[in-house]
């Protein structure tokens, strides 16, 4: 096959497995670990694991620990030691001790079947320890707990690993060596990687901001991005050409842009080439897996599979029952972490060109990987149902929590249920406590609920994307909920359950930018405050007074441009203080309720035409207290309220319209 069909294979096989995954929403890696089965010598036969395709498969592992190393951060792991260097490094290291031991008895009990050294017992050991960030991280973000109790965890121990991987990387070549050289060949690379990382981290930081800074002046998007391609393969080649891993230097370069201010840019950038290199390799990696294997050795597999999976899943739950988490929570933890991960994939590869591993047992191992990775989106899907099962106690606490909210909540009706208690809450709580508007917060950072608890703020400990926590903050009592944060996955989750439980009430929720601006209304958020619309207002308002502009026009222009954006914000509801020679004439907002005997009850809004006269119907509120879009073909009803927006002579002529016809 020529190299230019084998790409387009290659390609072709990667669409329709990422599509296919999409479409069950699945994780991408399974769609491209599938792909590599099914075109791979053992299966279709279309492809051939060639040695250009493995050298393809290499640089997607290089851009992956350049995107690892580029979120390496310091303050990050200041903030989360705690999970980091002690849940994440016990667990590294009590599942690579545990498997060690694990992989020599099964050596001993199964005999020439499964005969291996202590040196492959610790390369697999390390393959054992890691889990899927991808999967993992992306399936956290899609159920809104990244925030939660045990997604605090789970993200602090994926974070270990990876940072793990690094010593793992130098330390698995070295085991390769011959008995006699053993020791020399783990001393030199002990020695090699700390004078490499050493030299390149002391002076490479400054090195690293001067050049990209001096590349960065030619404002050249072309020469940036060859600029990132050359730095990142040529430590790559630097530390290979010392006898190290491809992927340690493209760790170390992740971690030297990572301290300079080109870091979002950098990542922004080089995302593509990360995507789908990683892609190949996973491709290459399913080639790789003899699906016979499944059968002919399929009580071996099947012990590869369950064996890791209850190990990890006993250890962690142990480890973060010791440090303090409640049962459910540790039990959690675990199940999300319970499967093979991409880094173990690397550490394989790895042992397998160090020969440390004998093919016949390669495979039977590779299949356990993959198995456990099609499981997990599953075993993450029906978590919640497993620990309600197996730990009662996890019922009583979430129980304890709702009674907590319900109790601080129960005197309080009329307020504004406050999802997420950050900067932005805070400040909100402060407006409202000004205008003497009673709040209920809800935030999952326990530190800052008890700090803003005891300074006297109505915040409670809760999930706001639950529902159990929404209504025992007085959800149906409210009115109205405000989404402070910007995680658009859990916003989806208020907007749907308050919709669903609570339609009268209005929802305001925070958003990054204008992207998810249609999703957010179509679920029901009455309006949607993008960041970077209102960032920019008051940038143009701010350059726009200091060329000159009269500051009466600059807030004018500023309103106009809030007016074509906002709904809720086009006119305002008139008052006894804005008879102003300057406000008595300005757009304004009213509501008209329809009495029993209005002459438009049982009319069609669109029959009124009341655009005509100059106003809009901005809302309309049903008797039942249901808000709906002012559509034309709504049929008007007695205690139907229209919010109307317009001039005052238009205003009086509509109402005029809707209780006289």
């Amino acid at each position: 096959m020529s190299s230019l069909a084998l790409t387009l294979l290659y390609l072709l096989a990667a669409v329709l497995g990422v599509v296919a995954c999409r479409s069950l929403k699945l994780p991408p890696m399974l769609g491209y670990l599938a792909a590599g089965i099914l075109i791979g010598p053992h299966a279709l036969a279309l492809a051939q694991n060639s040695e250009s395709v493995r050298h393809l498969g290499e640089f997607g592992v290089v851009f992956l620990m350049f995107a690892i190393g580029l979120e390496f951060s310091l303050p990050k792991l200041r903030a989360m030691r705690k999970q980091v260097f002690g849940l994440g490094l016990l667990q590294v290291a009590a599942t690579m001790l545990a498997a060690v031991i694990g992989t020599l008895v099964l050596a001993r009990w199964l005999g020439g079947v499964w005969d291996v050294g202590w040196q492959t017992a610790v390369a697999l050991a390390g393959t054992m320890a890691m889990s899927s960030t991808a999967i993992v991280g992306k399936l956290l973000a899609e159920r809104a707990e990244l925030e939660s109790e045990h997604g605090r965890q789970i993200m602090g121990i994926l974070l270990f690993q990876d940072l793990a991987v690094v010593p793992l990387l130098v330390l698995v070549p070295a085991l390769g060596s011959s008995p006699d050289e053993l020791l020399l060949a783990l001393g030199l690379a002990l020695v090699k990687a700390t004078v490499l990382v050493g030299l390149l981290l002391t002076g490479g930081q400054k090195f690293m901001r001067w050049w990209l800074t001096q590349v960065a002046r030619r404002k050249s998007e072309e020469l940036f991005m060859l600029n990132l391609l050359l730095i990142t393969l040529g430590l790559a080649w630097l530390t290979e050409l010392a006898g190290l891993s491809l992927a340690l230097g493209a760790f170390i370069a992740g971690v030297l842009v990572s301290e300079t201010e080109y870091r979002h840019q950098v990542g922004t950038d080089i995302r593509p080439f990360h995507d789908v290199l990683l892609g190949l390799f996973f491709i290459t990696i399913g080639m790789m897996l003899d699906w016979h294997i499944l059968i002919e050795q399929w009580a071996l597999v099947l012990l590869l599979l369950v064996a890791p999976l209850l190990l990890k899943l006993g250890i962690i739950l142990l480890l973060a029952r010791s440090m303090g988490a409640t049962t459910g929570v540790a039990l959690r933890t675990g199940l999300f972490l319970a499967q093979a991960g991409e880094f173990g994939f690397v550490l394989l590869s790895l042992t397998q060109q160090s020969g440390l591993i004998r093919p016949a047992l390669l495979n039977p191992i590779l299949a356990a990987m993959v198995l456990s990775m099609l499981a997990t989106p599953f075993l993450i899907q029906y978590s919640n149902w497993i620990v309600m099962k197996l730990v009662a106690s996890d019922w009583l606490q979430q129980s304890l929590q709702m009674t907590t909210i319900a109790r601080k909540s129960i005197g309080t009706s009329g307020h504004v249920v406050i999802c997420g208690f950050g900067r932005c809450g805070q400040n909100l709580a402060r407006m409202l406590e000004h205008e003497g508007i009673p709040y209920m917060a809800l935030d999952l950072d326990p530190d800052r609920v008890r700090q803003a608890a005891a300074a006297g703020h109505s915040v409670v400990y809760g999930d706001a994307s639950r529902l159990q926590a929404l209504m025992a903050a007085g959800l149906v009592r409210a009115r109205a909920v405000a989404v402070t944060y910007l995680d658009i996955q859990s916003s989806l989750k208020v907007l749907a359950n308050t919709r669903t439980h609570a339609p009268q009430i209005q929802v305001v929720v925070r958003t990054q930018d204008d992207l998810h601006l249609d999703k957010l209304r179509n679920a029901g958020a009455t309006e949607v405050v993008p960041e970077a619309i209102e960032g920019s207002l008051m940038l143009a308002s701010h350059a726009l007074a200091l060329v000159g502009v009269p500051m009466r026009r600059v807030l004018r222009l500023v309103q106009d441009q809030r007016d074509a954006r906002y709904n809720l914000l086009r006119g305002y509801f008139h008052g006894a203080d804005d008879d102003t020679a300057n406000e008595i004439d300005q757009e304004r907002m009213t509501t008209v309720t329809l009495p029993p005997g209005a002459a438009t009850v049982g009319q069609a809004l669109g029959q009124l035409a009341l655009h005509a006269m100059g106003a809009k119907v901005v809302n309309l509120r049903h008797s039942n207290g249901r808000m709906s879009a002012p559509l034309d073909e709504i049929a008007l009803a007695v205690g139907d309220t229209l919010v109307l927006s317009g001039h005052p002579a238009a205003l009086a002529l509509a109402e005029d319209r809707l209780l006289r016809g």
